[in-house]
């Protein structure tokens, strides 16, 4: 998560974590619930972006995948 600035973190944590609303989000945070849609949109593309695997890890160098 420290791949996020702490907003969006807060956003994200609130509404796939703890499960809350857009609306509920929102109240929690003292934003609209377009900033939360959109900072939860951003926060989960950043996500993506870190936490995908790189080709390297996924094969073991022969273009197969490892199966460790």
């Amino acid at each position: 998560m420290l791949a996020l600035p702490p907003r969006m973190q807060a956003v994200v944590v609130l509404r796939y974590f703890d499960d809350l609303s857009e609306a509920d989000t929102a109240a929690a945070l003292g934003m609209s619930v377009g900033s939360v849609k959109s900072q939860a949109s951003r926060g989960l593309e950043r996500l993506r972006s870190v936490l995908q695997p790189t080709d390297d890890s996924e094969t073991n160098g022969t273009g197969e995948r490892s199966l460790v």
